[in-house]
């Protein structure tokens, strides 16, 4: 039988104001059907925005409220139930979203916006067996991605499968950073196993603006132009290094996809509108220096979490995957 091609819908947008974004948000999800194709009556939506940090409003770190906003008047249309939900590094999702613009959205649309809470997770990886991850994000009917295109100064790029660390609670984090955080291979390879177990029904990339340089905060805004959707994260990632003119080996997630055989090639991917050449960025700047993924934890913390972590491994385990 012949496997259906993943697709990857590429198109120009330049705009945030609400009624262009609805038109490229339209177009973008045309190929699939529309946002119908993912979200019936009744459904509980999780969208997952990028809501890194409240410290540096304007320059372009987390996903623009503006996006959030037409995505979730999409999924309302239809009769979904949208809630917002991230875990960031610094504070909680809602003090974050307020610092960066969200609060209008939230009070016109009446849309919760909660913390994570995590819970153990069987999954189908030998090497990740066990992870901890948000029961939230877990137990919604559909899940909507909804990542920010940057720079990152520890996994050369944050795109659709890094953006679903956020769905690992707070604590976790820090453990995952310094449980694999030597090994930039395996480090990748559970951010894989992270999205695989998540298993987004959909990714919409804010690249309208990006951040490149000495991201994921400390860079600077830039002009892409561009927005993308894919119900296949690991495509949606492998178009975009394209588009930015990276290597796919310098990028852990991109990489560590192609090793255990989930990302396609970029000849086996259809793109419905525009092709990544035609979108390409020839001077995308990443970080000035790659910095450690473990951010050179002393042994006493550590230990310290690796009790912690003892402890989260004795609870009951839920069975694979969300649907």
């Amino acid at each position: 039988m012949q496997t259906q091609k993943p697709s990857v819908s590429l198109i120009r947008a330049t705009s945030y104001e609400r009624e262009a974004l609805r038109e490229s948000l339209v177009i973008l999800l045309e190929p699939f059907g529309g946002i119908a194709a993912f979200v019936k009556k009744g459904d509980r939506v999780l969208l997952k925005p990028n809501l890194l940090t409240g410290s540096r409003p304007g320059k372009e770190c987390i996903t623009r409220a503006e996006l959030v906003y037409e995505v979730a008047q999409m999924v309302i249309e239809v009769g979904g139930k949208p809630f917002l939900g991230d875990s960031p590094a610094f504070g909680s999702a809602k003090g974050v979203a307020i610092a960066n613009g969200y609060l209008p959205i939230l009070e016109e649309l009446n849309l919760p916006i909660i913390d994570f809470h995590g819970q153990r997770y069987q999954t189908i990886s030998d090497n990740f067996n066990h992870l901890r991850l948000s029961k939230e994000a877990m137990e919604a009917d559909v899940v909507i991605n909804l990542p920010k295109v940057k720079s990152h100064a520890q996994l050369t790029l944050t795109l659709g499968v890094k953006n679903l660390f956020g769905c690992v609670p707070g604590k976790m984090k820090a453990w995952w950073h310094m449980e694999a955080g030597k090994d930039a291979n395996r480090f990748g390879e559970m951010l894989v196993e992270t999205a695989r177990a998540i298993n987004p029904n959909l990714t919409i990339l804010d690249g309208i603006i990006g951040h490149e340089g000495n991201g994921p905060s400390n860079g600077e805004p830039r002009q892409l132009g561009i927005l993308a959707a894919a119900s296949d994260i690991f495509a949606l990632d492998r178009a975009m290094v394209e588009i930015l003119n990276v290597p796919p080996e310098q990028v852990p997630t991109v990489a560590a996809s192609q090793r255990l055989g989930v990302c396609p090639e970029l000849t086996a991917i259809e793109f419905p509108h525009l092709n990544p050449d035609l979108l390409k960025i020839e001077d995308w700047r990443l970080p000035d220096k790659l910095m450690p993924i473990d951010f050179g934890m002393p042994r006493v913390i550590k230990s310290t979490f690796k009790h912690l972590y003892t402890r989260f491994i004795k609870e009951p385990i839920s069975v694979y995957g969300r649907n």
